[in-house]
């Protein structure tokens, strides 16, 4: 996928889990990935420096990277 398809308010799915999730808090923690599934499916918050997209998904917000996630089609 492209970075240029994704926009702050787009549905995405996660099509693969990053070795470990980093939160969207103004002091990030890292977290196991396994709290969320491959298939699940979240909204874009913002773009982030260093190609990280902030993700709002049911179990948090994370950084991700958007090798890692997919737009959703209507």
């Amino acid at each position: 996928m492209t970075e240029q398809n994704l926009t702050v308010g787009a549905k995405v799915r996660l099509i693969a889990r990053p070795p470990y999730l980093k939160t969207a808090e103004p002091m990030p923690m890292l977290r196991p990935s396994d709290i969320l599934e491959i298939g699940e499916e979240g909204t874009v918050l913002d773009r982030r420096p260093g190609n990280y997209w902030g993700v709002r998904f049911a179990r948090g917000a994370f950084l991700m990277e958007s090798q890692y996630i997919e737009l959703v089609s209507d």
